[in-house]
């Protein structure tokens, strides 16, 4: 059964009761998660004892915006469409990466999952050798990515294809919008003599980038490249904290299958439609522990290709 038809098969009432949106949830969970930020940024900025160690807390926090970020793009945290976008802004900003230019993005990434030709995601190739990977994850690699990308909408020279002209102009804005206070923020900081800028914000997205990266690198890696949604991207079995964190995007098979189903009802939908998922993953450990042996050519038997376990 492909995702298509796992979909049609639920009855009406289930489909409605999935796709229900909440503010209530969503707020809830927001004000975890921006909990988690203000205790650590409350002791970086008061310099408890051994604060520098709260940067990476911190900074795990700040990167796991992505998920939410993501989630915008479908409009489901909320059941406001206004509160779904400006959250989705809030995040873009923080984490250097445009909301308007994102959506149209991930949208376009949804329409062709795993198509090399049309997938926007697969542009830039998954990691192929042990060092490779090992640089992916420094999350070097999509900083340098993100601020290009920036720069270039800032500049009016977006050539994306998945970018209609008619947009171009508002991404353009939207980037010189986000320059100008990039800038704003830099000069008072220098202004002020004040380093808390570095210390609340980039450094802590600098160590934090390293855990996005394990946790992204999972969704589609060394998933066959087919249209079926359950096929073509993982569930990675986790615990609470991660789930909680990422939105319960590790659901994340599910979360293709059937993207309008909001977070909160993620864990749901993964029972239902788990007879039917072909690759899941127990752990980010197992996964990257598995991906490298992929990668080094580990238990190859006779030249034969291996997969990641499931």
């Amino acid at each position: 059964m492909d995702h298509r038809q796992f979909v049609s098969s639920l009855a009406l009432s289930d489909r409605l009761r999935l796709t229900e949106r909440s503010n209530w949830r969503g707020l809830r969970h927001l004000a975890g998660h921006w909990a988690l930020i203000g205790i650590c940024g409350t002791g970086v900025a008061l310099g408890v004892p051994g604060w520098p160690f709260l940067t990476l807390p911190l900074g795990v926090a700040l990167v796991f915006l992505f998920t939410l970020q993501h989630e915008t793009t479908h409009l489901t945290p909320f059941r406001w469409e206004w509160l779904n976008q400006w959250v989705g802004a809030i995040c873009g900003v923080i984490l250097l990466l445009p909301p308007t230019w994102f959506r149209l993005f991930h949208l376009a990434h949804h329409r062709h999952t795993q198509d090399p030709h049309h997938d926007p995601e697969l542009a830039t190739p998954k990691p192929e050798t042990p060092s490779a990977h090992a640089w992916h994850l420094t999350g070097i690699p999509v900083w340098h990515g993100q601020i290009r990308t920036l720069l270039r909408n800032a500049a009016g020279r977006n050539t994306d294809a998945f970018v209609p002209p008619r947009r171009r102009a508002a991404i353009q804005h939207e980037a010189q919008a986000m320059l100008a206070l990039y800038a704003a923020l830099a000069g008072a900081s220098l202004w002020t003599g004040s380093a808390m800028l570095l210390w609340l914000w980039v450094i802590p997205l600098l160590l934090g980038q390293p855990f996005l990266r394990l946790y992204l690198l999972a969704e589609h890696g060394r998933c066959p490249q087919v249209a079926d949604m359950l096929s073509n991207s993982r569930t990675t079995l986790t615990n609470r904290a991660v789930r909680f964190i990422a939105w319960n995007m590790p659901f994340h098979a599910e979360h293709h299958a059937w993207p309008t189903v909001p977070f909160h009802r993620l864990p749901v939908l993964h029972d239902l439609a788990r007879p039917y998922l072909t690759q899941t993953t127990r752990g980010y450990a197992t996964f990257h522990r598995d991906y490298l042996r992929d990668l080094r050519g580990d238990d190859k038997e006779d030249g034969a290709p291996i997969r990641i376990r499931t």
